[in-house]
């Protein structure tokens, strides 16, 4: 990707991330505006090492830009130019689908993104809606989330630094970007138009018919999962797929769990860690791999979907439930390449002149 003149950077940084009801149950910590403002400044300084010398960033009205623009009062000259995105923030997931597509329209090189799951997700929701931005423009990921199965938990001076070096075009896309899949679910009913959405690590189905608190913790109403990939370390609803059958993010294939109501259709009853400090045992009736691009169809005659740990969509009798894994879908920032490849070529060297 050729970069541009002057190399700019997105930023969409979720001021309410790692927020809900698990934090209260499972006991977790909750970060504070201070210490994600902390976080972004650290980035965005590693950055303007790197080269980038523009930043937009997504307005909010929970105090992140307020202590951002405090910082900049300082007179801090290792910050590269900060523009906010023309928008008016709704404190809503809607900030951050408005704020992707600005920054699609605005030809950054690469979106790093302060969140948990659910904020990447809606970053790349927005991105695979448009396949030519899915298939260039990569997303950098800092965990600030509850789970947190998808981002890493990276020092985000690294993560800065890599996003910069490819920002600025010292990086080559073929070695700095890395593809991911995700799960489609679709869910269809004659009478109306088709529904779909997306998850980036899972997709749980459940036996209740509302969203409630949207987050799910309980594990007794779970009914199915379907993992894009599932890690034995994983915290969160990914862990049952990943104590099960391992899938990497990053190789073929999937994971599809079949959960049972009751110990008579148990095969086996598995303790996963589904939330901080949260370990449950629950009742797993079979597993198999899912293979890309063949819809797998849902059991249960009505419930809701939960998409990567917060329930999004309902579905009633007469409702075709299906889950198909892509593969392919949209890239991320290998942050680890990206520095081995920094050491090898001296990208951070600077040769001093012999007297």
């Amino acid at each position: 990707m050729p970069p541009m003149s002057p190399p700019a950077l997105g930023v969409i940084a979720n001021p309410v991330s790692a927020r809900d009801i698990r934090r209260v149950v499972a006991h977790a910590g909750n970060l504070q505006i201070s210490e994600r403002v902390n976080i972004l400044i650290r980035v965005l300084q590693a950055a303007r090492a790197a080269g980038v010398e523009r930043a937009l960033l997504m307005p909010d009205r929970a105090g992140i830009h307020a202590l951002l623009e405090r910082h900049l009062r300082r007179g801090d000259t290792q910050l590269p130019c900060i523009e906010l995105l023309d928008m008016e923030p709704t404190s809503t997931v809607e900030d951050t689908f408005t704020a992707t597509r600005l920054l699609q329209r605005a030809g950054v090189a690469a979106i790093v993104v302060l969140g948990g799951d659910g904020t990447h997700r809606a970053v790349v929701r927005e991105l695979v809606a448009s396949a030519a931005a899915a298939a260039s423009l990569p997303i950098a990921g800092l965990s600030t989330g509850t789970n947190n199965a998808f981002p890493e938990m990276r020092e985000p001076t690294i993560t800065g630094l890599a996003a910069g070096l490819y920002a600025t075009g010292r990086l080559d896309a073929g070695e700095a970007l890395v593809r991911n899949k995700l799960i489609e679910v679709s869910i269809l009913n004659g009478r109306r138009t088709p529904r779909r959405d997306i998850a980036i690590v899972d997709a749980v189905v459940t036996r209740d018919r509302t969203v409630g608190a949207r987050a799910l913790w309980k594990p007794q109403s779970l009914a199915a999962a379907y993992f894009a990939f599932a890690e034995p370390e994983a915290i969160g609803l990914s862990s049952i797929g990943g104590l099960l059958e391992p899938v990497g993010r990053h190789e073929r294939g999937g994971l599809s769990v079949q959960l049972a109501t009751d110990a008579r259709h148990a095969l086996l009853h598995l303790n996963a860690p589904i939330a901080p400090g949260l370990v449950c045992p629950v009742a797993v009736a079979s597993w198999e791999r899912m293979v890309a691009g063949e819809p797998l169809a849902v059991g249960v005659e009505a419930g809701s979907v939960a998409l990567d740990g917060e329930r999004e969509l309902t579905f009633a009798p007469g409702d075709r439930v299906t889950m198909t894994l892509r593969e392919d879908a949209f890239h991320t920032l290998d942050v680890k390449r990206c520095m081995a490849a920094a050491a090898r070529d001296g990208l951070l060297r600077t040769r001093l002149s012999t007297p």
